[in-house]
């Protein structure tokens, strides 16, 4: 018998049992579908993180107050920021102080991140607005009550994104004057770019987010001359610093991190995020192949005089064993297509609930999650086929003809 007589003599028995067979094949379907749909939505995470962490640009540096093993480190202030912006390969230094309020207009409210910002915080974080301006030196002289809002927030608040500018809202119970609307760079929750207020940080540091010093700033971010240039900057800021705060023994009380090392950080812990919902997911196909293991058994049990007869005319152990080992591959095969179908389905719904809640995360079916899931459930169909094939294969003609 061939292999492909083979296929067609399984398909034919577990014809014969159409609503078991269908129901073995479901809890194929579900691990396949789950398996891929888990990988498809933590890489569109992965994707929209790693975007957003792009837009900013691969040539930018974040400098933090605080060191390893190091006690009360020195705070960051607007001291630090002119020194650094004397650096040779550092092109603009952005200090900021940022924290979380609520953002009030006409009874509607939300909470955001609010930042206070000079104006090199805008080419230094690469943001443009779609309408208004962005934070000028005018109003950091004079601490303006002025704002720029993200999308978010101006759809939490008006419903809109345009024709906003000149409109008063509250932060955190104090009045200021919409400036602008920034672009969108997307994202989700309170970690979205578009979530955001920007107010001049002499405003911030007056009214907003009070510091125990008016020199004191959270953090500094800084943007090389080019991409090629981050090594240079990153040691020049390092060497400015160290010198200003009298570290030593390379005990430094700031921490300064580029982009790239951000960005490969956020992959490794979003791959290994995804691959734990892949795996968790996978605990399914295992509960699958108990269940083609079960069917196979109850098959076994029920054809007996169908196997003694067959080995009575001649065929061998291998035939009775490929045979059986044919019928739950097939059945995993077939679990595994269908599986491929509903996670596509599965990812095509969570993207448009995900598009109708602005979050950003595409669902992406990549053909090597499509791949292992198959070959996986068509091990498992192996695996957990094989004791039962065994079993019928090492039947005794005599005794199996036997039986009733």
């Amino acid at each position: 018998m061939n292999f492909i007589q083979q296929i067609l003599e399984a398909l034919e028995s577990l014809a014969s049992n159409k609503l078991r067979a269908s129901l073995t094949v479901l809890g194929i379907v579900i691990g396949v579908a789950a398996v891929i749909a888990m990988l498809a939505i933590g890489r569109g995470a992965q994707n929209s993180i790693t975007s957003s962490v792009e837009s900013i640009g691969t040539n930018v540096l974040y400098v933090f107050s605080g060191g390893r093993d190091v006690r009360n480190p020195k705070p960051l202030t607007l001291a630090d920021a002119r020194a650094l912006a004397s650096a040779s390969a550092i092109l603009n230094v952005a200090p900021v102080i940022q924290g979380n309020g609520e953002v009030v207009y006409s009874g509607e409210s939300t909470n955001t991140s609010i930042i206070g910002v000079t104006p090199a915080y805008a080419p230094v974080s690469n943001l443009a607005v779609t309408e208004g301006r962005l934070i000028s030196e005018a109003d950091l002289t004079g601490r303006a009550a002025v704002v720029v809002i993200g999308t978010d927030v101006a759809t939490s608040l008006f419903g809109r994104t345009q024709n906003l500018v000149g409109q008063k809202i509250r932060i955190m119970g104090q009045p200021f004057q919409i400036i602008g609307v920034l672009e969108s760079k997307g994202g989700s929750g309170m970690g979205s770019q578009d979530n955001r207020a920007l107010v001049p940080l002499t405003t911030a540091q007056t009214r907003l987010l009070r510091r125990p010093s008016r020199q004191q700033v959270d953090n500094i971010s800084l943007q090389a001359i080019n991409a090629s240039s981050v090594d240079k900057a990153q040691q020049q800021a390092a060497e400015i610093l160290a010198a200003r705060h009298r570290t030593t023994g390379g005990e430094n009380d700031f921490t300064i991190m580029n982009q790239q090392a951000i960005l490969s950080s956020l992959q490794s812990i979003l791959g290994v995020f995804t691959l734990f919902l892949g795996g968790i997911a996978s605990i399914s196909l295992l509960v699958g192949g108990i269940g083609i293991m079960n069917i196979m058994y109850v098959t076994v049990s029920e054809r007996t005089r169908e196997i003694g007869l067959r080995k009575a005319v001649g065929a061998r152990k291998r035939d009775i064993m490929v045979q059986f080992l044919v019928e739950s591959s097939v059945l995993s095969l077939i679990g595994g297509l269908v599986g491929i179908a509903l996670a596509w389905l599965i990812s095509v719904i969570i993207g448009q609930i995900a598009a109708a809640n602005d979050v950003a995360i595409t669902p992406t079916i990549q053909m090597d999650s499509v791949l292992l899931a198959t070959v996986f459930s068509t091990a498992v169909g192996l695996f957990f086929g094989f004791y039962p094939a065994r079993r019928a294969a090492n039947l005794q003609p005599v005794e199996a003809l036997r039986s009733e």
